[in-house]
């Protein structure tokens, strides 16, 4: 087990005042939240350790018995493996520990290291509370979009109750939405988990959600993909806007609707990406074979142009 520099995880000084780790902190866990990084094992990694970091400098008491165990921190783990109380006579200020503590996979998302040093002293007014717990929820791409409320049946203590959760609008898939107090019952009136309803989209016939953006195949003239001009797409929200098709444009290629992806915060929204298909016509009238067939042979000249010494 390694010795965990929080001050480092923090990425501030260890002269720092209370002010800098809260605002740290703040600006930390804004950018590792695993709402902005669905799906992210690692970021979610990140931002454990961003809140364990804080759990211990953000509080006076537990952040000046962090920096004295500093330079100990080996002795007094080889202490406790050995048997013995590390901790006899208090020398360190960790008057909780009392005889031992914890060293097991502790279910409270904390690290072994804290767990080890600082379980048995939690800041002042903190108590430990029940274990959350994760459900998957299976949302199709219109409530995704729009928000949706589920009523879920929770059932706690062998007890059945059910629980109406709403859904935000643009939640996307791998999201977490968390539903405070729903998780596993704290021990000793301490308070309830949370349940973390892990989002999964369910396949849409039409669209694909990668992120916020929204991609979708689209059918282009060829005479509009040779010429330019504009098709009708039909959005998510039941609009229908013209994409507008530069000449020259090729089969598979991307255009571009901003904003007409998943709605975000602050108006934020993902973008629709629409890949090009050449719709070829299967049936010409007399006329437009004719106007076909003079354009092939105009083609055919021109290459044979090229082609002359």
């Amino acid at each position: 087990m390694e010795f965990k520099d929080y001050y480092n995880v923090l990425g501030v000084g260890r002269d720092a005042s209370p002010e800098d780790i809260k605002a740290a902190y703040r600006r930390l866990a804004r950018k590792w939240h695993p709402d902005v990084n669905a799906g992210d094992a690692a970021a979610e990694k990140r931002f454990k350790e961003i809140n364990e970091a804080h759990e211990v400098l953000g509080n006076p008491e537990t952040r000046r018995k962090y920096d004295t165990l500093g330079a100990d921190w080996r002795r007094i783990e080889q202490a406790q493996a050995a048997g013995g109380n590390p901790f006899a006579g208090d020398p360190f200020g960790f008057g909780g520990f009392q005889g031992g503590f914890r060293t097991a996979h502790s279910d409270s998302g904390f690290s072994d290291f804290f767990e080890q040093f600082f379980g048995g002293a939690r800041p002042a007014g903190r108590r430990t509370r029940g274990r959350d717990l994760e459900h998957t929820l299976e949302l199709s791409l219109e409530h995704a979009y729009h928000g949706t409320t589920r009523r879920l049946s929770i059932n706690r203590a062998g007890r059945q109750r059910s629980v109406d959760v709403r859904i935000p609008a643009g939640v996307t898939d791998g999201a977490s939405v968390r539903v405070p107090g729903e998780g596993e019952p704290g021990a000793d009136g301490t308070p309830a988990g949370n349940l973390l309803l892990r989002i999964r989209i369910a396949p849409h016939p039409r669209f694909t959600p990668r992120g916020r953006d929204l991609h979708l195949t689209v059918a282009v003239p060829v005479t509009t993909a040779v010429l330019g001009g504009e098709v009708d797409v039909a959005t998510l929200d039941g609009a229908t806007v013209r994409l507008k098709v530069p000449a020259g444009t090729q089969s598979g290629q991307t255009l571009r609707l901003r904003g007409r992806g998943l709605p975000g915060r602050r108006g934020k929204a993902g973008d629709l990406l629409a890949a090009v298909q050449i719709a070829v016509p299967r049936h010409l009238s007399p006329a437009a074979r004719a106007h076909y067939e003079a354009l092939a042979a105009e083609s055919a000249s021109a290459a044979d142009g090229r082609n002359e010494p």
